[in-house]
């Protein structure tokens, strides 16, 4: 009896294992995006980084965490962190051209790291790496609002997701990039 109770704990260990991993059939370094400025970003150049995607909107509550962010490049670049900005007016709280974005990133927040084209985020317009993510995470990887975001692990797999209401320097946010980047 205790062998058919062990047997079967094991199928079931197996069944749930391979319901709960996802299938990836493309990772985050097939895919690619314009830059703010126009020239693709090919996410393959990223490979073996943990890459933090970012929804970002210049006239929202949320704006502000631009500075953390610019904090965790300044902090995480070297160590293999790349910050990926995704203007998005999919809550219609950004400019109207991808030179007021770039600007306003410039001259209010000193922004450094990449930024995109500005980008839908959900529903049928959204761009590849929205429909990937949720295809690959499921809806929890929707962003909700602006400053929604997404840390992609070096393989090239979402590691996690954070609300807008988590700060870029928060503790959580933190302790899951040093995870990734192996930091300890």
């Amino acid at each position: 009896m205790k062998k058919l109770v062990f047997i079967v704990l094991i199928f079931i260990m197996f069944f749930f294992k391979n319901l709960a991993s996802a299938n990836y059939d493309k990772v985050f370094y097939d895919l690619q995006i314009n830059s703010i400025s126009g020239e693709i970003i090919d996410f393959s150049k990223y490979k073996d980084k943990a890459v933090l995607v970012v929804n970002t909107a210049s006239y929202c509550g949320f704006t502000k965490q631009y500075e953390g962010l610019q904090k965790l490049w300044e902090k995480y670049e070297s160590k293999g962190l790349i910050v990926l900005g995704i203007p998005s007016d999919s809550f219609n709280q950004e400019k109207k051209s991808n030179k007021e974005a770039k600007e306003f990133c410039e001259v209010n927040f000193d922004i450094t790291f990449p930024l995109t084209t500005i980008t839908d985020v959900k529903g049928e317009n959204a761009h590849e790496i929205f429909k990937w993510a949720k295809d690959n995470y499921g809806k929890s990887a929707i962003p909700k609002w602006n400053f929604y975001k997404i840390l992609i692990n070096k393989e090239g797999k979402i590691e996690d997701t954070f609300s807008s209401l988590t700060k870029p320097t928060s503790q959580k946010i933190i302790q899951k990039i040093e995870k990734t980047l192996k930091i300890y």
